[in-house]
């Protein structure tokens, strides 16, 4: 049985689907952040069969929680203060994504003007489909 110690500040993101916790890991830049992170692959969960956990030792300032909605809703966020869990955040599908995923259309104006932000719109809630501000291209998952 591995053993990861707890931390005193910062937030654990648990229930994850077992094998993003990577990709989440970059997508939050934790790899730029000068604070402790531990990352926990393929766990054993009752609810999910595996799951991915990442324990961060810094301010929840520090986390996008649209991407994080955009990634995936269903994980959970506790606030960890004096080594206790003080808060649970359930996240959304945020209504817009910047910067996070690219227009693959190569007619869209992003595709010709670089400097241009990559921003998506969700449109489905139901179906968690997201289109491109400029061109309307569907963002396939």
């Amino acid at each position: 049985m591995l053993n990861v110690g707890s931390i005193n500040e910062g937030f654990v993101l648990d229930h994850i689907q077992a094998g993003k916790s990577m990709e989440i890991y970059h997508n939050l830049n934790l790899d730029k952040l000068d604070c402790c992170v531990a990352i926990i692959k393929n766990a054993r969960s009752n609810k999910m069969g595996k799951k991915d956990i990442l324990k961060v030792e810094c301010s929840i300032d520090m986390l996008d929680l649209d991407i994080l909605g955009f990634i995936d809703h269903c994980i959970t966020v506790n606030i960890i203060q004096d080594a206790k869990i003080v808060e649970k955040r359930e996240l959304k599908l945020p209504n817009e994504v910047v910067n996070v995923i690219r227009c693959k259309n190569p007619r869209c104006i992003t595709s010709i003007e670089q400097e241009l932000e990559q921003v998506f719109i969700l449109t489905d809630k139901e179906k968690e489909v997201y289109r491109c501000k400029y061109c309307e291209e569907k963002y396939e998952r």
